[in-house]
């Protein structure tokens, strides 16, 4: 099918819109320094590495916590906080003070200029596994919907929530194209749900010779660009 039968484009947020990784150590850092004032005994017996740990093992334990990502934290920070008898109510603003640094991202410079541009010829919407709001973030008037996978119920790389965006913009997958970083959740996701795929490789990462994504990218000026939609 020709590129220019696209008439949707669907991003994926994290590494895709803004980088990810320094966010969530600072929100870490964060979440741990406010426990040390407010639940110190939970400090006392567990590192910013052990919690990760043991949201790791509650994941693979129940795998319903991979589609609620806010829930796997929510309910680690009750578990320690009840093992060492603090306030488990403590989870809540916890929980909030997390989510507000998390979703202190920046966008790359080429993503609002992007987006703009793009909603003008092409309907927008968001698929994500995480929990970032955008509406907090900022950039949820470019979207004409976004879809979370902990709303859903369902998370990438299932086809149905690929689908539901589609149908949200009344658009085919065939005609839609999901932008993403993930090669097996966005790149191969997506192909295997029908629609077309563009890597967003902003890292520099190598890409093994069994995937093929229907583009790669590195930011949206190229997209825009293998879209048809600018001259350079």
């Amino acid at each position: 099918m020709n590129k220019t039968s696209i008439k949707a484009v669907l991003f994926d947020l994290d590494d895709t819109l803004w980088a990810i990784e320094p966010v969530l150590v600072l929100a870490e850092q964060q979440l741990y320094a406010w426990l040390q004032q407010h639940a110190p005994a939970v400090t006392a017996q567990h590192t910013i590495s052990s919690l990760r740990q043991r949201r790791q093992l509650l994941a693979q334990r129940e795998p319903a916590y991979r589609i609620n990502l806010w829930a796997l934290r929510h309910t680690v920070l009750s578990e320690v906080l009840a093992e060492c008898h603090e306030d488990v109510t403590l989870a809540d603003p916890a929980m909030e003070l997390f989510s507000r640094a998390r979703n202190a991202v920046n966008p790359f410079d080429d993503v609002v200029p992007g987006l703009q541009s793009m909603k003008s010829s092409l309907k927008l919407g968001t698929v994500s596994n995480g929990f970032a709001d955008l509406g907090v973030i900022g950039l949820a008037g470019h979207f004409e919907v976004s879809i979370a996978a902990h709303q859903f119920g369902t998370a990438k790389p299932d086809p149905s929530i690929f689908h539901a965006a589609c149908s949200a913009l009344d658009v085919e997958p065939a005609h839609t194209l999901y932008v993403g970083d993930d090669l097996t959740l966005d790149v191969l996701g997506a192909q295997q749900a029908g629609l077309r795929a563009a890597w967003m490789n902003r890292f520099a990462r190598e890409l093994p010779a069994e995937i093929q994504p229907d583009v790669v990218c590195t930011n949206l000026h190229e997209l825009q660009h293998w879209l048809g939609l600018t001259s350079v």
